[in-house]
């Protein structure tokens, strides 16, 4: 694949797919479809209930070697997915601080790396919905973090796209990077790899940290909008976010405390992410 010259905003080499990435299309196609993110969800409620009730009185799916498939080609997507944003970030930090990471959108643009990696990540929620499917089929515990979290990441993200809110490089970073570990670990855990229990507990760890970040984050460019000082984003979708963020926190203390703390008898299901 041709890389094409530097990029002077995270210092990457870029590719010609990266370069040429018809950011103006995508958008257009977003103001005028982000709610279509909606009905994903419902179809997806439906599906995946419909399929839970099909399952009740059927034996379970064995779906190993899909499951390791499916989980491995999404570990590859998140690990390129970090290795070709970070860098942009950390560049917006050293160069011009933290309320700037989280108030100018400048990773957004025709031809820049990060405004690829930003539609693959906003029509990867859609392609995640399928972690669900195989929860139902090998008849797994289906709690409501995990369908809760998939279907209001997929709305939010949507929903925030059009917005080119400047917390958006954050919040995507924060995901392709959990992920990365997240998916490689299901994918090893498909294959039969068995891990220690504090490598469960270091993932679930990294996912609470992501949500207070994600916090962090809505605060600060509350303040900033708040104060006068120049802010791409709106308080609507800090609002949004806020709520959306602390709930996550909120479901996702309570399964490491029952999980990890209590200790209950129950097989430890780790679940992902997610914004």
């Amino acid at each position: 694949m041709e890389i094409m010259d530097k990029d002077p905003l995270n210092t990457t080499y870029y590719f010609a797919f990266e370069k040429y990435h018809d950011e103006r299309a995508f958008d257009d196609y977003m103001h005028q479809h982000w709610s279509d993110s909606i009905v994903y969800s419902a179809v997806y409620l439906i599906v995946v209930f419909g399929c839970q009730v099909y399952m009740n009185n059927r034996r379970r799916f064995e779906l190993r070697p899909y499951l390791a498939f499916w989980s491995g080609l999404l570990a590859i997507f998140s690990i390129i997915g970090t290795i070709r944003t970070v860098p942009e970030l950390i560049w917006s930090l050293n160069t011009h601080g933290f309320e700037y990471s989280c108030c100018n959108s400048s990773y957004m643009g025709q031809g820049k790396v990060t405004s690829f990696w930003t539609y693959l990540f906003v029509l990867s929620k859609v392609l995640e919905l399928g972690d669900t499917i195989f929860i139902v089929l090998r008849k797994q515990p289906l709690i409501f973090l995990h369908w809760y979290h998939h279907i209001t990441v997929l709305m939010y993200v949507w929903y925030s796209y059009p917005e080119r809110i400047a917390s958006g490089r954050w919040f995507m970073v924060m995901n392709y990077t959990v992920h990365s570990l997240m998916y490689t670990y299901y994918a090893l855990r498909a294959m039969k790899y068995q891990f220690p229990k504090w490598v469960n507990m270091f993932i679930t760890s990294l996912q609470l940290m992501q949500m207070i970040g994600g916090i962090v984050v809505n605060v600060t460019a509350y303040y900033a909008l708040r104060d006068g000082r120049e802010c791409q984003h709106s308080y609507k979708n800090i609002k949004y976010c806020l709520i959306m963020y602390f709930s996550y926190l909120v479901l996702f203390s309570h399964f490491f405390y029952t999980t990890y703390i209590v200790r209950r008898s129950a097989p430890v299901q780790h679940h992902e992410k997610k914004q």
